[in-house]
């Protein structure tokens, strides 16, 4: 399979690295990077021993991945999966649901594999609580809780909604399995104008609640990423800086017939997960999806779907309301 990365900036250059790493372990035959920036193509290229192109038009591969600046998804993706190109596009998938939606359709008229890089859902520590969870380990999940802080300078495109809270709506539909009821969100911008610097959203599915909180205008933490899950026999924590790591806690409250409510806490057990890189994870993946035609673990309608929560949120923010959500009409992919 001959294999191409558009876009080798901030995050591209790890796509590059990847799929470098694949190529050497015989999963790709070939490499391509393309870049409209000749200078930091070149650089790479030359770094990882690889052709490059500056012009999408101009690679010839079977499939790519694509990670360009969100605002130019929608552009690049169809130029690419027009061509029957099978594409592994980066989150968001687009900045609009209507663009997403888009990039679904192309790929489906073209009969084309689409992934889409929400990576947690190959994060290890994150696939063991989903397994704990489908089983029941857990019992009635009640809450769920996101952490994504640090401090910085927030960037003149995209703000905190669609750079990290796109990965928490994903994970709680993933977690859960099925769509939110309702979206509340708080959306701030105080530094730039339009830019979202901090984000409050939370979703209610059915009895059970969700918040997240993401924002570049917290000093307090160095960084911080991490995942709080209640549960009515047990909870949860993933901290995401961690891949191998799962904190599973054996609490309850319950009823006791002699004593009325009571509580029980046996303290907590940490599991340690397959120590595999999420990222490398994803794209093999995808490569191995695309060779067999079949759509990979985060599709396309995981990523459009995603889009379409935080334009609840914005919507929500906008009336300052609950907004509803609406169901899909036939069972999909969770």
């Amino acid at each position: 399979m001959r294999y191409g990365v558009v876009g080798t900036g901030y995050w591209g250059k790890n796509h590059v690295r990847v799929a470098k790493e694949l190529m050497d372990d015989g999963e790709l035959d070939e490499v391509v990077l393309c870049d409209t920036d000749e200078s930091r193509a070149s650089k790479l290229a030359e770094t990882y021993g690889l052709p490059y192109e500056t012009d999408v038009g101009d690679l010839d591969v079977d499939a790519a991945t694509v990670a360009t600046p969100s605002t130019t998804h929608r552009t690049v993706a169809l130029s690419l999966l027009e061509r029957d190109i099978d594409l592994l596009v980066e989150k968001p998938l687009a900045l609009t649901s209507a663009d997403a939606w888009d990039i679904v359709e192309a790929a489906d008229d073209n009969d084309c594999t689409l992934g889409v890089g929400h990576i947690f859902r190959y994060h290890p520590a994150l696939v063991a609580l989903k397994r704990r969870i489908d089983r029941g380990e857990l019992g009635r999940i009640k809450y769920l809780q996101t952490r994504r802080f640090s401090f910085r300078v927030p960037r003149t495109t995209t703000g905190v909604l669609y750079s990290l809270a796109v990965h928490d709506v994903d994970i709680y539909d993933y977690l859960l399995g099925r769509r939110p009821d309702t979206v509340h969100g708080q959306l701030d911008s105080f530094v730039r104008e339009n830019i979202v610097e901090t984000a409050t959203i939370t979703l209610q599915y059915g009895d059970t609640s969700g918040v997240i909180n993401s924002s570049w205008q917290v000093p307090v933490f160095d960084k911080k990423r991490d995942l709080v899950v209640v549960g009515s026999n047990r909870s949860a924590y993933v901290d995401y800086l961690e891949n191998t790591k799962l904190e599973l806690f054996d609490a309850e409250v319950f009823s006791d017939p002699d004593d009325g409510l009571k509580s029980r806490n046996d303290g907590a057990i940490s599991h340690s997960t397959d120590d595999r890189e999420p990222l490398k994870v994803e794209v093999q993946s995808f490569v191995e999806a695309s060779r067999a035609g079949e759509q990979p673990r985060a599709d396309g309608a995981v990523g459009a779907r995603a889009v379409e929560t935080l334009e609840y949120a914005e919507e929500s923010a906008r009336k300052k309301s609950v907004v509803p959500v609406k169901q899909p009409d036939t069972v999909t992919q969770f």
